[in-house]
């Protein structure tokens, strides 16, 4: 029972570590969600929260309404603390309705096809999204060139050096759309091997 219990946290940096991993080494990491027990679940637990919540973030920073977010007419910061509080409690919501519905949707695909857990699928779900957490890396080079001006209309953050911008967000979440297809497929292909030993 102790032994296990120390085992619990080791678990969980391994997990932390495989979500960065995932960018670079994607079949094993998502070979690893294959087991759906309650312990490998718990162990993932951390990884996918810290996903869920960057991606979401990233993409709340992305989406038009982040380049109004500062204007004197529309939801108005005030300053940078609270452009940061703005994205991060609505990338814990963004992130929380599509880990979960997002989730729900897919799962209920692959029910059709042949189906894993609904705890596989969303984990899937969040390990795929980590280019996309990934691109906050990307926004903060973008703040360092546009400043500001990011969440106003009207801004310097228009024309060429703008669209390079928007072109690396769309390969993040082309990336992201790959790890996705292929996290599926892993454990797809693992349930469908499964239930075929079992018959």
């Amino acid at each position: 029972m102790a032994a296990s219990a120390q085992a619990a946290p080791a678990d969980e940096l391994v997990w932390l570590k495989r979500a960065v991993f995932v960018l670079v080494a994607p079949r094993m990491v998502l070979e690893g969600i294959r087991d759906d027990s309650d312990e490998a679940a718990r162990a993932r637990s951390e990884a996918v929260l810290a996903l869920v919540i960057l991606s979401g973030i990233a993409t709340v920073l992305w989406s038009p309404v982040a380049g109004r977010v500062m204007d004197v007419n529309g939801i108005h910061a005030e300053d940078g603390l609270d452009v940061a509080v703005w994205a991060f409690i609505g990338g814990l919501l963004y992130g929380s309705v599509l880990y979960f519905g997002g989730g729900l949707l897919l799962y209920l695909f692959t029910r059709i096809v042949g189906g894993i857990t609904y705890r596989q699928v969303r984990h899937v779900l969040a390990f795929a999204s980590a280019p996309i957490a990934l691109s906050l890396l990307v926004w903060q080079v973008r703040l360092a060139v546009y400043g500001e001006d990011l969440f106003r209309s009207g801004g310097s953050d228009h024309g060429a050096g703008n669209y390079v911008f928007v072109g690396l967000e769309l390969l993040f979440v082309a990336w992201s759309l790959a790890l996705l297809a292929l996290g599926l497929r892993i454990v797809f292909s693992n349930s469908s091997s499964s239930s075929a030993g079992i018959s």
